[in-house]
């Protein structure tokens, strides 16, 4: 499994929250991919929560549209994790920026368990 080396600064197209936490993770598919998320969550929030996770429009990156999406969410009182695809942004995978259906959905799986 690759080890990713994650921005640490802010680093979205959107302004960051006040009214949520905010953390870079990773995770990992079953093809072996080591995928790049930021998850968001409520602050102050106690229990648990319903959960979402995003990822954009081929081409689209964690940073951009789901990454806002997911921070919206969040400040509506869900856990979500906009994250990168396998081959696109951070997340591993070659050759990059390659679309491929069925690992594509394996993505979601993957981020639906680490949630």
């Amino acid at each position: 499994m690759e080890q990713l080396k994650l921005e640490k600064e802010w680093d979205k197209t959107f302004p960051k929250s006040e009214k949520v936490n905010h953390r870079k993770v990773t995770f990992h598919n079953h093809y072996g991919f080591t995928l790049a998320g930021d998850v968001y969550e409520p602050k102050n929030y106690e229990g648990k929560l319903p959960a979402i996770a995003v990822a954009g429009p081929f081409g689209a990156c964690k940073e951009q549209a789901a990454g806002l999406y997911a921070q919206n969410m969040a400040e509506r009182g869900f856990l979500t994790i906009a994250f990168d695809p396998s081959f696109m942004g951070e997340s591993s995978g070659e050759p990059r920026n390659m679309a491929s259906p069925d690992i594509n959905t394996e993505d979601f799986s993957a981020a639906v368990d680490f949630l």
